[in-house]
């Protein structure tokens, strides 16, 4: 629980200067404010996956011990964690790139199929976290129906 409270307030620190370093770039760029960027919705993205979906977990954690199958919950931390930076990172850098005026061409591709990746690391993170949600509610169940019987 430990571990997954430090990730949270990581993510909020990495979520409120994300925040703030969109506004400040945008800023001294004189980039217009009804111009969409990608740096506008890291920092939403960061406190979402990163905060509000760990507290979350970290509340499944304290009911349903979801870290009593320590390895899935060791590749689900690893793999989702994984996902939310990779996927923040190269939001991030489109975001620079847009902002700069940078004509995106080949990086384009190279900055999507990157995304990609963490798009697909985030999906095989949640798969994971179900996969340990039903894992602990059959242990939970199984534990329960022992009690009664004995």
């Amino acid at each position: 629980m430990n571990r997954l409270f430090t990730a949270i307030c990581v993510y909020l620190g990495l979520g409120l200067v994300s925040g703030l370093a969109f506004r400040e770039i945008t800023k001294h760029s004189d980039w217009p404010a009804t111009d969409h960027t990608q740096l506008g919705v890291v920092h939403t993205h960061l406190l979402t996956l990163g905060v509000i979906v760990l507290l979350a977990v970290l509340a499944l954690e304290a009911t349903l011990r979801l870290s009593d199958s320590p390895r899935l919950f060791a590749w689900f931390q690893g793999i989702y964690h994984a996902g939310v930076l990779v996927s923040a990172a190269m939001m991030f850098v489109r975001g620079m790139l847009t902002v700069q005026g940078a004509d995106l061409g080949a990086m384009d591709a190279m900055v999507s199929g990157i995304a990609g990746i963490g798009h697909i690391l985030l999906t095989v993170g949640f798969v994971l976290l179900m996969v340990l949600i039903r894992r602990a509610i059959v242990r939970r169940a199984t534990e329960e129906t022992v009690t009664v019987r004995a």
